[in-house]
């Protein structure tokens, strides 16, 4: 294998790679149903199915093709282990909703099992044992606290000594009976089972407002939909409602690389209990079994030479594994909450017709399939045994610090932005990128590969920071609230909807609807 030319492809994520892309048309009228749901990853596809089976008319939104964004670009682990949060939660909130939350993600995985088995879906699942390892001390009795947690609330986890990996570590917890899948082998199939008597997925539709007297999304061409309630699975919320979500979240970046190795890896997910995250997992394909492996967080828009962290990756599986070949890599972005729990339930106490499920940390399978049974039965039923825990309006005293902490950052990085003293030429190589001030006006300038310029406004068009490069995806990132566009400046990931400004117009252009 030659390491030199390992960072030279294109990031492409195995799971899109390996399934045919989606075709669902566009909205071009206005149209009526029971639900709308906008955003066609897990939460929303999950939604519209469980939906439409208990007799609803449902429309999908998405504005590129679903489960292409970060349902896209996960690990695709169906468990409620999620790192060591049940411990935490009984300590910060209470062991009533801490074990809400186990019940949740353990019926989630059943789930996932179910439909799978009734519909015969080949989406690669299988049951295994998920582990997280400690390889220092003072995480020993966390390891042991959380077992004990975990243990009460209805969990099979255990402590452990050993694990069937080359690592080194001082205990480990296991959870028993959590599972693995291919996402878009099995999404798609629910996909399938939406359009029809009244019900559609719409692609390559944007939705930009929502309205009320009548409930109605808003597309970007002008259409609307009409409904009765509106569920907002857009990852980052695209309509705030007067909820101030974007001081309530922050976005994470995290990398994955697939490889293979001589020896069979064993059966279960691994993820370390230290930080930098090493989290891996097998994934059979045509050609044998890919190893997954993940980690390396950071906040979205903090870091230079974004490269490097895939170099670490793939450090850490030769030091761990005979590596035969590395066969592609890919990053992927996560909303994160004030306490580790998404959001899902109503969008507001203002808004009894519009609901919302974000902010699923590392653990989008089983919180996004947990968030679709939340959101159907509030719709059809009126509650559910879980929705406390997972209440969007919940206030915890123990996560004020963080709120003040995550806001100061962002207006940081607001301030920061906006004073840097930038250069006045756009003197730059084949692949390189660089902020610059042309007449007082601040542009990213980024030369490709065959020597065009191409230069955008750099101003955020959600709350109006100023964005950053990432070389290894070749994108421009907001610091703020993880927008992030392409180096043309179209969008790639919200909560922006609009596009970078070209040169020459306005620079502080937002969405002043999101204050609505």
């Amino acid at each position: 294998m030659n390491t030199n030319n390992e960072f030279l492809d294109v990031p492409n994520s195995y799971w899109i790679d390996s399934t045919p892309q989606t075709d669902y048309p566009r909205l071009e009228e206005d149209i009526d149903v029971d639900i709308a749901i906008v955003g066609g990853g897990i939460v929303g596809i999950t939604s519209a199915f469980l939906l439409k089976k208990q007799g609803l008319k449902v429309a999908v939104v998405e504005a590129n093709r679903i489960l292409q964004g970060t349902t896209g670009h996960t690990t695709a682990k169906i468990t409620s282990q999620h790192s060591l949060i049940y411990a935490k939660l009984e300590k910060e909130m209470s062991k009533e909703l801490a074990h809400q939350y186990a019940e949740a993600n353990e019926s989630a995985i059943r789930m996932v099992a179910s439909i799978a088995e009734e519909y015969r879906i080949d989406c690669d699942f299988s049951w295994r044992p998920a582990y997280v390892y400690a390889q220092s001390a003072q995480n020993v009795k966390a390891i042991e606290d959380e077992a004990r947690a975990a243990s009460n609330f209805g969990i099979k986890a255990s402590c452990i000594d050993t694990i069937p990996l080359p690592i080194s570590i001082k205990a480990a917890l296991r959870f028993d009976k959590q599972a693995q899948f291919h996402p878009l082998k099995y999404l798609k199939v629910l996909a399938q089972h939406i359009p029809g008597q009244g019900s559609a997925i719409y692609e390559q539709t944007a939705a930009v407002n929502i309205q009320d007297d009548p409930v109605a999304v808003v597309t970007r061409n002008g259409q609307k939909i009409t409904a009765a309630k509106i569920i907002i699975a857009t990852h980052f919320p695209f309509f705030d409602g007067g909820g101030m979500y974007f001081t309530r979240i922050h976005a994470e970046k995290s990398y994955i690389t697939a490889i293979r190795i001589e020896d069979q890896f064993p059966e279960g997910t691994f993820i370390n209990a230290e930080s930098p995250v090493r989290s891996l997992r097998s994934q059979s394909d045509g050609d044998g079994e890919l190893i997954l492996l993940a980690g390396e967080n950071h906040k979205t828009g903090d870091g230079q030479n974004l490269n490097v962290h895939y170099k670490n990756l793939l450090d850490f599986a030769h030091e761990t594994f005979e590596v035969r070949d590395v066969i592609c890599r890919w990053s992927t972005q996560d909303c994160m909450t004030l306490d580790s729990v998404p959001y899902v339930g109503n969008l507001t106490s203002r808004n009894p017709n519009l609901y919302v499920a974000t902010g699923f940390g590392k653990w989008g399978m089983s919180n996004g399939t947990a968030s679709a049974m939340i959101l159907s039965d509030l719709i059809t039923k009126g509650d559910n045994p879980w929705a406390p825990v997972y209440n969007p309006s919940r206030f915890n005293l123990s996560s004020l610090k963080t709120f003040v902490i995550e806001n100061a950052d962002v207006a940081k990085e607001y301030v920061a932005g906006k004073t840097e003293t930038l250069p006045g030429n756009i003197d730059i190589s084949k692949g390189e990128a660089r902020a610059v001030d042309i007449e007082g006006q601040r542009l990213g300038a980024f030369r490709d590969d065959m020597g065009e310029l191409h230069l955008v406004d750099l101003t955020c068009t959600h709350l109006g920071c100023e964005l950053k490069w990432n070389d290894a995806e070749r994108t421009w990132d907001c610091p703020c609230h993880g927008s992030r566009f392409d180096y043309d400046g179209d969008i790639i990931e919200g909560p922006a909807f609009n596009h970078l400004q070209p040169p020459g117009t306005c620079p502080n252009q937002v969405e002043a609807r999101i204050f609505e």
